[in-house]
């Protein structure tokens, strides 16, 4: 990919890139909506992602252009103008970036060009947004020599995420993005960014993404009325709790609190978050000691609360997860990452993949009426350099 990208980098911008990079992107294994509930999760990187290549320039132009975007064209903006723009569209990602770090006085004093290229399918919910914002912070830090290590990008990334974009999400997605190591999950508190890596090995079982190919625009999605949703669930429970977060109690605690919670629906809501906590924990728990079955029943338990506490699922992935469910060698399936569309994951037998694609594709075609798309792809390494010189 590198020598294509080079060679259209120099008719972009007629001069050579200086340096490169790949973030990837991610899926989460369990532990949905728990992360800006200051609980669990439980994500791994995938050698699906994103490529950069950067230069220099002589001026305080910024030069971006996207291969996955080709009709935008090369998006264009001034150094000293970083406002949000959304006539600029996913550049505001980047431009979040560089906004963030500016303020924390690091030193970009000249424009410069970049050109990235993504395999991760656009709206997929594998955070191809994180994967962005890392890679943009980590192209300016080779670019600039800048001293700014991976744990501060993950935060800024966040923060562009939060008050550049406007999505309230949390840490999850940028921290394994910047953090993730091959072969290996995460188990990361996010109250506290406490977090042990975990082989995933899974015997004779692999984990199969399914996308639902319906795409999801995040700030558009119900993601915030949730957050809401649970801030609200919370400030009841702390009439006879001191906790600073859902994540922070138990499933027997919040059973002999929940009468504080008059309204249904936000009952539910912090009934998911509390119980998916618990399962993230049991899951790590299930995944150390090989227990693959175990860590199905908790996936499939996971999208059940997804789909009747939080509400986040939706036909699409409700098919997707509860076909793979009934699919022989399949242990467990559920939604991924935000929801109202995007993938599903299964852990399914190796042997029997095929078996799952042609069940899964006839009952989502027969009930949907488009195919989903289904990706098998190792764990992979978070934020890194690539060498100029390949290609």
């Amino acid at each position: 990919m590198l020598t294509s990208m080079k060679s259209k980098f120099d008719t972009l911008f007629n001069t050579q890139p200086e340096v490169a990079a790949f973030t990837p992107g991610r899926i989460n294994l369990i532990g949905e909506h728990t992360d800006y509930n200051g609980g669990y999760v439980f994500p791994a990187a995938i050698e699906l992602g994103t490529y950069g290549l950067a230069s220099k320039r002589n001026d305080r132009k910024i030069c971006l252009y996207s291969n996955n975007f080709e009709s935008t064209g090369t998006i264009e903006f001034s150094l000293d103008e970083l406002q949000f723009d959304a006539a600029h569209s996913w550049a505001n990602y980047p431009k979040g970036m560089v906004k963030y770090l500016k303020e924390l006085d690091y030193k970009i004093d000249t424009g410069f060009n970049i050109l990235i290229e993504g395999n991760i399918p656009n709206g997929a919910s594998l955070s191809s947004s994180a994967s962005i914002e890392i890679l943009m912070g980590w192209l300016l830090k080779s670019l600039f020599n800048l001293e700014v290590d991976r744990l501060e990008l993950i935060h800024l990334g966040r923060k562009v995420e939060n008050h550049f974009i406007g999505v309230n999400s949390g840490i999850m997605d940028q921290f394994i993005v910047g953090m993730g190591r091959k072969d290996q999950a995460i188990l990361l508190d996010t109250a506290t960014l406490d977090y042990h890596y975990v082989p995933t090995e899974f015997g004779d079982y692999v984990i199969s993404i399914m996308n639902t190919n319906k795409r999801r625009e995040l700030a558009e999605s119900k993601y915030n009325e949730r957050l809401e949703e649970c801030q609200k669930a919370l400030a009841l429970l702390q009439h006879e709790l001191e906790v600073d977060a859902l994540g922070h109690i138990d499933a027997a605690t919040f059973e002999k609190y929940a009468y504080l919670i008059k309204d249904n629906v936000l009952l539910r809501r912090a009934r998911h978050a509390i119980t998916e906590n618990a399962r993230v924990k049991k899951a790590y728990d299930a995944l150390n000691r090989k227990d693959f079955i175990e860590f199905g029943k908790l996936l499939n338990a996971s999208h059940a609360s997804l789909k009747e506490d939080y509400e986040v699922t939706g036909i699409e992935l409700d098919t997707l997860a509860e076909t793979a469910q009934q699919v022989e060698g399949v242990l467990g399936a559920r939604m991924t990452g935000a929801g109202f569309a995007g993938c599903a994951i299964a852990l399914v037998h190796k042997d029997r993949i095929k078996n799952l694609e042609q069940e899964v594709t006839e009952n989502y075609t027969k009930k949907i009426g488009y195919e989903p798309s289904f990706y098998h792809v190792n764990i992979g390494d978070g934020v890194k350099s690539l060498d100029i010189k390949e290609g």
